[in-house]
């Protein structure tokens, strides 16, 4: 792992020391042994003035409790984004946080009381240290099967002192030393019986035994007795299904089995144990409850003698006799509860834990049980959660021993909404927002004006404050702060209640970041320190009572008021579906920005395969949108008599196109018949096939349609003029060899190619193809303005390389100069046609990069004036600002006096990379996923925001900040030096007529 150090300054260092600094390096730089090199540098009191961090983890899968001994108590924890995290019980901050590889964590344990041990990719056994989450030992296993299972036991194998491991999965068990990851044994159960393949296993610790369920082919169920001494298969034996009894879920409960059939109408269930046969019992789910509706889910609670079943709307609790098999009712609920892990409380007393929600989703009753007999309840709070989280999913039950040696329970929840709260005598102790590390689509919005009447004591909180602050600013300016003035300065700058207020600040430095996670939630934070503002779990992506559950897929702006607007808010459109794959029907939801409240929702009948914003507005400043169906016709929003209207006027003008990597075409289509009330037909006009024997598509690029040139033109050195090809409706295509997908650099080069193209979305012309020899993917592409940068992999050289290309517009070169451009001979806003073929310049050039690239993006200003820089998101999961004058293709060895009078640089194979070039100065944002860039009011600055797991936001300057004073600048500093001034002048006034009066009396 490679870390980068931010650079820190000291403001407050010795005078002396710093002249002589000073003196030595200029002394230096006069003799030539050094020259100074530009960078960047942040002192280190502005470190979160206008940046901040945030951890998440994802939503928790597996969870185990560590609260014995005399250490930190803490709660383990794994994530659907592939996160092992250490919690801390009292906070819920994360104490250590480490990230797997690219695999999905099947289970997790606590083993030898010292290691969190974790199974991954049903094959990657891993023993993690719990006080500092550094890896022990790693075990490969040969089993990869998806449906694994990891066991402690309670016995020692190859006494070692400490409980070994159990993994089940593929038709085998192995036995694994949980001191060093070491393979103890392996029981092989392919071979028991003609095709039998366990589902299930029980663990009897006193007769040391193993016992493996699974079904034999679809008509018997076959039982494995296997020694854990050994690893030697004692017994097996077999009982014939009931006729007809096709098979679905199958739960060992206890020394019990049970079966249930795809109709979820029947069960079978038996004894396993004690017997050389087992006798199946079917039972109708109809005799066990009487009120079934829908089909029927088996539920398993680890636990002896019940286990549940899950209707559509109800939830049954079945109890087992462990001599028959026979099966009782032993409690029902009219709702969906969540049913947490069984717990041991003692030797032969077991408890279980039950959630229901009441009257709302807010309010929860939590029971605590004991299985055996279900009848002591042993706990009971009715608490309140906080609002919009939905239906509590997952429930991790843990005990603790209170003062007067009773048994005291604290339970750890997941939500409808992916967060993870902690719950502790009917109180809420901490909760997370663990859902923002799942973020599908982020979109930035205004903040409302501000009203009139605000004063400076309501904007600082209290006067009190805000003199305090400008004092402690003066005196750190007049270098006369003591080390608490400083880190009171330092604290009042982070609390600044300026960069939090909830109105639009003059700069557009104050937003709203909204956020759309995979769970169906928005949030809004606030850009000034990321506090969430407001969240919504979104009524139409609810999965309560649905099956299955309905996906969001995109968040769209759908009106954005003008700047001056008092009550208008803006609005924002979620698009979803309503289940899994691209052919569900879509819905839609239209959110308020600034309440969070949901206006209206609406279910499609047809599914949506692109979304295409037009810009037309109608009176109401919403954003025309065209939603493709599965047939290729358009869809109008909003459903009104003006859009129509505006929409028919330029109908004629809509293109768009479609990018199938899968087979390997692009079509472009335009809007054609008016088929019925707001659906329109489209016709197919062109189509870009690939070779599929020798191309690929990789990735796409477009440039993004808020983009603001400043220029249509760039002035050279020796006072010509190239202008830059701006053509919107342009798309950057690379395509790569196909094959099978492999490791960066093991490819054949002589097997590895990659093809760039540009093609006109109009007209379907490649205007633009390139070919690089001996390169593999991944390929990652930004375009903006007149220029693209791709990223691929080198084989020849063994190295990462970034790609330029510029494009000019020669069709326009008869206009050369820079006079005939300033006083209007060239009309740089006239109109032209993707059908009249572009005679276009393209100047490209190559350099190396120093590591792979997860993303890509280009700071956005207001104007288009600043400088761009490029913003690479690193494989190490930071953000690095790369200026774009060193991507200039026009870069050479020696570049002469014009072109260094134009500031371009000279060639290097490689590019600069600086420590202090990282945007996230030493943070990491694991699982790097996005990067968004938008304009402040201000022209020099660009806000960026980052997310992944974890969240980053700062504020760029490429160009610095020149149309601005800094945060700290000193008012109070420049109000004394007027004064000072003002009196001097004065006094110099009077004493000048006084000068003036007593020469006159010589």
């Amino acid at each position: 792992m490679r870390m980068q150090i931010m650079m820190r300054l000291s403001r407050d260092g010795a005078p002396a020391f710093g002249l002589l600094l000073l003196l030595v390096l200029s002394m230096l730089m006069l003799l030539g042994c050094i020259w100074p090199q530009p960078c960047n540098a942040l002192y280190e009191d502005q470190v979160g003035m206008w940046d901040w961090y945030q951890q998440y983890i994802g939503k928790v899968t597996h969870a185990v409790f560590q609260t014995q001994g005399t250490g930190r108590k803490r709660v383990l924890v794994a994530t659907d984004e592939n996160v092992i995290a250490s919690l801390n019980l009292r906070k819920g901050e994360i104490r250590e946080h480490a990230l797997g590889e690219t695999e999905s964590i099947n289970a997790l344990e606590i083993a030898a009381g010292k290691y969190a041990v974790t199974l991954s990719a049903g094959c990657n056994l891993r023993a993690w240290n719990l006080p500092d989450g550094t890896l022990i030992w790693e075990t490969h296993l040969q089993t990869a099967a998806s449906a694994v299972k990891l066991l402690i036991l309670s016995t020692d194998i190859n006494n070692d002192r400490t409980n070994d491991l159990l993994v089940v999965g593929g038709g085998l068990v192995q036995a694994i030393s949980s001191v060093d990851g070491r393979l103890l044994w392996t029981a092989d159960l392919a071979d028991v019986g003609g095709g039998f393949l366990p589902q299930e296993t029980s663990v009897a610790d006193k007769e040391h035994k193993l016992y493996a369920l699974g079904f034999v082919g679809s008509s018997k169920l076959g039982v494995a007795e296997i020694d854990l001494s050994t690893g030697a298969k004692t017994q097996y034996k077999e009982a014939e299904l009931p006729e007809g009894f096709p098979i679905s879920d199958l739960l060992a409960v206890g020394e019990s089995v049970v079966a249930l059939d795809l109709a979820g109408s029947s069960i079978v269930s038996g004894t396993f144990t004690g017997k050389e046969k087992i006798t199946l019992e079917l039972t109708p789910v109809s005799s066990i409850y009487h009120d079934v509706s829908g089909n029927a889910q088996l539920l398993s609670l680890k636990a002896r003698g019940v286990f549940v079943i899950s209707f559509k709307d109800e939830v049954i609790v079945v109890g087992v006799d462990s001599e028959t098999g026979k099966l009782d009712l032993v409690e029902k609920f009219n709702q969906p509860i969540a049913i947490s892990n069984t717990l041991a409380l003692s030797d032969e007393k077991q408890a279980i834990a039950l959630v229901q929600h009441m009257d709302s989703d807010q309010t929860i009753l939590l029971r605590v049980i004991i299985t055996d007999g279900w009848k002591d309840e042993i706990a009971k709070d009715v608490i309140k959660l906080e609002p919009q989280r939905g239906l509590l999913q997952t429930i991790f039950l843990n005990s603790y021993t209170r003062t007067d040696k009773s048994h005291g329970f604290r339970a750890l929840v997941v939500a409808e909404d992916d967060s993870l709260s902690l719950l502790q005598q009917g109180e809420v102790v901490w909760s997370r927002e663990d859902g923002l590390a799942s973020i599908l689509d982020a979109r930035m919005a205004e903040l409302p004006l501000e009203r009139a009447g605000v004063s400076v004591a309501q904007v600082e909180h209290s006067l009190e404050e805000w003199l305090k602050g400008h004092v402690l600013r003066l005196k750190s300016t007049l270098m006369l702060a003591s080390a608490e003035d400083v880190v009171a300065l330092q604290a009042v700058r982070l609390k600044n209640a300026e960069k939090t207020k909830m109105t639009r600040d003059h700069n557009g430095f104050r937003k709203l970041i909204i956020l759309l996670t995979k769970s169906g939630k928005l949030f809004a934070l606030h850009s000034g320190d990321g506090h969430v503002v407001w969240s919504l779990l979104i009524p139409a992506l609810r999965s309560e009572h649905r099956t299955p559950k309905p996906e969001p897929v995109k968040l769209l702006p759908w009106r954005k008021p003008h700047q001056h607007a008092l009550d208008d808010s803006p609005v924002f459109l979620v698009v979803g579906r309503l289940g899994p794959g691209p052919n569900a029907p879509g819905v839609l939801s239209w959110v308020d920005a600034y309440s969070g409240r949901e206006l209206h929702s609406l279910k499609l009948t047809y599914p949506i395969k692109q979304v295409l914003p037009l810009p037309i507005l109608d009176s109401l400043e919403q954003r025309l949108h065209l939603f493709v169906d599965g047939e290729t016709n358009v869809h109008l929003f909003p459903n009104t008599a003006e859009s129509l209207s505006l929409f028919n006027n330029q109908s004629q003008n809509v293109y768009f196109y479609d990018v199938n990597k899968d087979e390997g075409v692009i079509k472009g289509f335009r809007i054609t018949d008016h088929i019925e009330d707001f659906v329109f037909s489209t016709r197919l006009l062109w189509s870009v096939v690939f070779p599929s024997d020798s191309e690929a598509i990789a990735t796409t690029a477009t440039r993004n349609s808020d983009e603001v040139v400043h220029t249509q033109a760039k002035v050279l050195g020796d006072r010509n003029v190239l202008f830059k090809y701006l053509n919107k409706n342009i798309v950057f295509v690379t395509t790569v060899a196909p094959g099978p997908s492999s490791k960066v650099g093991l490819a054949a080069p002589e097997d590895s190619w990659l093809v760039a193209y540009l093609i006109d979305t109009i007209t379907g012309q490649v205007l633009h193809r390139v070919t690089h020899q001996d390169v593999q993917g991944p390929v990652h592409a930004v375009l903006s303005e007149n220029w693209v940068i791709y990223h691929y992999f080198n084989l020849r050289a063994h190295r990462y390389e970034l790609t330029v290309m510029e494009f000019y517009d020669n069709s326009r070169a008869e206009t050369k100069g820079v006079l005939q451009y300033i006083i209007g001979r060239h009309n740089a806003s006239a109109p032209f046609s993707s059908y009249t073929y572009p005679n276009i310049d393209v100047k490209s050039q190559s350099y190396f990069f120093t590591s792979s690239v997860k993303k890509m993006a280009v700071t956005m200003t207001a104007r288009g004036i600043t400088s761009r820089q490029l913003l690479i998101g690193t494989n190490c999961d930071q953000v690095l600002a790369l200026d774009k004058r060193f991507l200039d293709p026009r870069r050479s060895i020696n570049p002469t006096a014009m072109e260094r009078e134009e500031g371009i640089l000279p060639l290097t194979d490689g590019l600069p990379i600086y420590p202090q070039s990282y945007v996230t100065h030493s943070y990491r944002l694991e699982g790097l996923r996005g990067i968004l860039s938008v304009p402040a009011r201000l022209e020099s600055p660009s806000l960026v925001f980052a997310y992944g797991l974890d969240l980053f936001y700062t504020r760029l300057a490429p160009s610095r900040t020149y149309d601005s004073l800094t945060e700290d600048f000193s008012y109070a500093l420049l109000l004394i030096t007027m004064i000072v001034l003002v009196v001097a002048i004065g006094v110099s006034w009077v004493m000048s007529k006084r000068k003036e009066l007593a020469d006159k009396w010589k």
